[in-house]
């Protein structure tokens, strides 16, 4: 039988041999890491190789991204389909094996890891998940959901202030199911932090509300067995294992020090660690003793076969439960969603109400929250104002776990990461508000959301400087073209109460990606539509308004500013003028449209356009051309009433039309 030194060298011998070929990573964490990761995963972990899926399993993350191979290396050892020729390619193209684990290539990465401090947020996100997700199905005697997060990280994710906004948080719900263990190996890639971070880690935590174990040696395997076995059994808070490692544990000339934080051994060295750590063997050749030690497979499929036994007993116990569990593990909505959405939406349609969009947007969740139980809300304490609360709001706290709505308090990057946990962990649809101009403070989560194809909903209200008197500092201006361009995003900025309810139904529908609803707060007017333009809104972009005849020119408008398009087409007509309305609510969905469709909504031969919002001007030319006018922002607002700045910026009658009689 292999020692448990031997097992880790494992991880060792593969992490530096990988980084060594592909001449570029990291081999330093996982190096150090190693033992940690040999005592969590082959005594602890609850996870089936064969089947990566497995919803009851434990989740690991690596929050401490850049030392990718030793989750690589602990996929490959413990029998995922990661083989010895995917650790080769690390780093190569379309290799499993990138340079960051990466959520959706490689089986058994629970999340995209890299960009520090995520990592553990994500965790945050798994572990109130799972929570919660117990919470709502387990009954006595019948616990369906029991899974632990573990998160790896280091000194960096702990400096970002990320993880200080959600490692607060889940002291305060108590996530007793999250256990993180600090890599504290003193070294970042500039050297050693003493002499930037020095911070009391241990103390830190306490004050959170996290049990912390304190002065665990990272290499010693009997240490953070007792560690991982004192930690479990605490339901009622996370905790904090500091483990001290060396980092690149093992290396005789560079250990200990940044020389192996982020760049290959080099084969000298790596001839000194096989003789230092006693593994002859050649590169990426694990001994079949050593193989077997490591093999997970036979007893990962035991546990899930319990777990399907288990599930059994409560299917026959709780059928109707049971039932919606599983067709929310799936990420199905229910079978008559499509349907009631149809009535709900024409009721809005013939209500005709006229009332801000973010209020609208209130009524969908009042609309949608009786249908989907697997909505999990929340705001980053602006609930008043980002109206994400429902009627059936119930708000989660460390003594209501079956609750579906989360106060994050002011931590909008936090809640961005957390609610990509939720959304990777399955059996919710996350929703998040805040102001739109806030978003920035996220800007990297809502990337990863998009990276990573999750159904997460943002709801962003107050969408303009028809904010209004809190002024430039709250009045966005670029955030709308900068979620546009970002790939895999959709962005829907809705002209009035219907096309709210549409934006929500298509964001809820969505699976293979994240949503923004950006919403206004001021009132926007109605506007009337027959059913196929409410059925084209889904599309995108449609023609609310058209002339008679070809028309002279399209105005195109989103969000307040299509009932100014209104409002101009009437004045342009009264000039003789044939004029096209296009609302284009979501420039992402409509540019997925036919070629075909967007011809007939943005004809090719009409090539006097006005594009009109209250935004960055810029991004508009795509649809308006070179020769085509723009009423937009290029510049930031100012602080005065919202009638006031609008008239100030040129969001008028009198300026469409100039901008447009000058085209005609």
């Amino acid at each position: 039988m292999s020692s448990r030194r031997e097992l880790a060298n494992a991880i060792r011998a593969l992490s530096m041999d990988a980084v060594q070929k592909a001449k570029s990573g990291h081999p330093g964490a996982p190096m150090g890491m190693a033992d940690i990761a040999e005592v969590l995963w082959n005594d602890f972990l609850k996870h089936n190789p064969s089947n990566p899926h497995w919803f009851d399993r434990d989740r690991f993350v690596l929050s401490n991204g850049h030392g990718s191979m030793l989750i690589y290396s602990l996929l490959h050892l413990s029998g995922y389909d990661v083989s010895a020729d995917d650790l080769a390619s690390f780093r190569q193209l379309h290799s499993k094996t990138a340079g960051h684990p990466e959520y959706g290539y490689c089986p058994g990465v629970e999340t995209t890891t890299g960009p520090l401090g995520q990592g553990i947020t994500n965790a945050v996100g798994f572990a109130l998940a799972e929570k919660t997700l117990a919470g709502q199905f387990n009954r006595e005697g019948h616990e369906i959901i029991d899974h632990y997060t573990y998160a790896f990280m280091g000194d960096g994710c702990l400096m970002e202030g990320i993880s200080h906004e959600a490692c607060s948080l889940a002291g305060t719900l108590g996530l007793g199911k999250l256990i993180a263990f600090w890599d504290d190996n003193g070294i970042s890639i500039d050297g050693e932090v003493e002499g930037w971070f020095s911070d009391d880690t241990p103390a830190r935590f306490e004050a959170y509300g996290w049990q912390v174990i304190r002065g665990v040696d990272g290499h010693n395997p009997d240490q953070i067995r007792d560690a991982i076995e004192a930690a479990r059994p605490n339901e009622d808070q996370p905790t904090l294992i500091c483990c001290k490692t060396i980092i690149g544990f093992g290396s005789p000339n560079k250990q200990g020090k940044e020389d192996c934080h982020g760049a290959p051994l080099g084969d000298d060295e790596i001839a000194l660690v096989r003789k230092e750590l006693d593994w002859p063997h050649a590169p990426f050749e694990i001994p079949a003793e050593i193989a077997e030690g490591w093999d997970a497979r036979t007893k990962g499929s035991q546990a899930e076969n319990e777990w399907n036994e288990e599930l059994a007993v409560y299917t026959e116990a709780y059928p109707e439960l049971a039932a919606e569990l599983l067709r929310r593990l799936a990420g199905d909505l229910p079978a008559d969603f499509a349907e009631q959405a149809d009535n709900w939406i024409a009721e809005v349609a013939a209500a005709g109400d006229t009332i801000a969009s973010r209020k609208a947007s209130q009524n969908a969740i009042n609309s949608l929250g009786p249908i989907l139980p697997e909505l999990l809300g929340g705001s980053a304490d602006l609930a008043g104002s980002n109206l994400t609360l429902w009627k059936g709001s119930d708000p989660i706290r460390a003594n209501n776990a079956g609750g579906n709505y989360v106060n994050y308090g002011v931590r909008e990057f936090a809640m961005h990461a957390i609610m990509n946990g939720i959304a990777l962990h399955g059996g919710f649809i996350p929703y998040g508000g805040t102001f739109l101009i806030f978003m920035e403070y996220a800007r990297n989560a809502v990337r990863m959301a998009a990276l990573m194809k999750q159904r997460a909903i943002y709801v962003y209200t107050h969408d303009s400087i028809g904010l209004g008197e809190d002024g430039p500092t709250h009045q966005p201006v670029e955030q709308m073209a900068s979620l546009r361009y970002t790939p895999n995003m959709e962005t829907w900025r809705p002209c009035d109460a219907v096309e709210s309810a549409v934006a929500w139904r298509q964001a809820v529908e969505r699976t293979d990606g994240p949503s923004a609803l950006i919403f206004s707060r001021q009132n926007l007017a109605h506007q009337s539509r027959d059913e196929a333009q409410i059925a084209a809104i889904a599309k995108g972009g449609y023609v609310l308004k058209d002339s008679a005849g070809t028309p002279d020119l399209i105005l195109i408008a989103t969000g307040s500013e299509v009932d100014l398009a209104m409002q101009s087409a009437a004045a342009l007509e009264a000039e003789g003028k044939a004029v096209r309305v296009v609302s284009m609510p979501s420039t992402e969905r409509f540019d997925a449209q036919s070629a075909d469709y967007k011809e007939s909504v943005l004809s090719a031969a009409v090539t006097a356009r006005v594009a009109i919002e209250a935004g960055q001007a810029d991004f508009w030319y795509k649809y308006v051309g070179l020769n085509g006018a723009i009423v937009g922002m290029t510049s930031f607002g100012e602080s005065a009433p919202a009638g006031a700045l609008f008239e100030h910026f040129g969001f008028t009658v009198d300026n469409v039309k100039a901008k447009a009689l000058a085209l005609v």
